[in-house]
């Protein structure tokens, strides 16, 4: 069963998506070099498949003599710019201890530690020294910037510039660029002044207006209620 799509003729095996072999056969390794190949395809397009990647890493387990380093270090800047997913995580669980030793994995390793905390100024300082790592694959700062804008809207009804410039690593014109394009499609608000003390209110959600948050127990029929009482009595 393992190996029925191997057994098809070569052109017709690859009539099938990356999608479909997973699905048809997520253990054979003989998929190995077209699950490579999308990896790589993620990156050009910018596209993102969590289970295709996982499935790489699953069977280089199998056959670690055929793992490539690119491929699971290019897997693992893609799950870091799908946070705050735990994807990350549950690549990294798949990958062998003494492959997370080798030097660029530790360093995506402390850069996802610094992530999880929002400790985005040392993230972008760290980032900076390991560019030749990253820029292989395309939009990562901005998948980044995404992420610490998310954080800070689960923080934040009002934003210092300071704060939100080092968060995203954009300053002076730049930023005034960005600020620009955010009141215009995103909702923002700029407070009157001007410098790294000027506020910026962001919109409004349940985590920065908590009482936006719905109380789950408004939403409980009065007949569940009423048929408790008898019980508790």
């Amino acid at each position: 069963m393992g190996r029925e799509v191997q057994k098809q003729p070569q052109q017709q095996r690859e009539s099938y998506t990356a999608e479909q072999l997973v699905a048809l056969n997520p253990y054979n390794p003989d998929i190995l070099p077209d699950l490579e190949n999308y990896v790589n395809e993620q990156v050009m397009l910018q596209t993102y498949s969590l289970d295709a990647n996982l499935c790489v890493l699953r069977l280089y387990q199998f056959e670690p003599e055929r793992m490539s380093t690119q491929i699971v270090a290019r897997i693992l800047i893609k799950a870091l710019m799908a946070m705050p997913a735990p994807d990350f995580s549950l690549c990294l669980f798949l990958i062998p201890e003494r492959v997370q030793m080798e030097e660029q994995f530790k360093t995506l390793i402390v850069l996802s530690h610094y992530l999880e905390t929002a400790r985005f100024g040392q993230f972008w300082d760290e980032a900076a020294k390991c560019r030749h790592i990253l820029e292989v694959v395309p939009g990562f700062e901005q998948a980044i910037q995404s992420y610490a804008i998310h954080v800070l809207s689960l923080t934040y009804q009002k934003v210092p510039r300071a704060v939100l410039a080092e968060a995203i690593n954009i300053e002076g014109l730049s930023l005034d660029k960005f600020l620009d394009h955010q009141v215009a499609n995103s909702g923002w608000i700029l407070e009157k002044g001007h410098g790294r003390g000027q506020l910026i209110t962001l919109p409004k959600n349940e985590f920065n207006h908590p009482e936006l948050k719905k109380n789950s127990a408004d939403n409980i029929p009065l007949e569940h209620i009423t048929r408790i009482f008898p019980i508790l009595g």
